[in-house]
């Protein structure tokens, strides 16, 4: 895997493929173009993000003295 994702050693066809597959994404995004690899990650993050939130449950905290409780030692007092 290493190999076929070196950027300087890539086939011609792999690195067409993931052109043409990037160029879907900006498109079914109503992106012209992202300009660089990152932002293109950093937004499809923030997509995912923002679908999954509200599938996550609220995680109520619990009072200092209850935590203490809950939390086993890890070493001796």
């Amino acid at each position: 895997m290493a190999d076929l994702y070196n950027p300087l050693t890539m086939p011609p066809d792999l690195l067409k493929a993931h052109q043409a597959l990037d160029k879907a994404v900006d498109g079914a995004y109503g992106k012209k173009a992202f300009t660089s690899e990152l932002e293109r990650v950093q937004f499809l993050f923030e997509r995912y993000e923002a679908l999954v939130k509200p599938l996550m449950p609220t995680v109520v905290k619990a009072s200092k003295r209850k935590a203490k409780a809950l939390t086993p030692a890890l070493s001796p007092r």
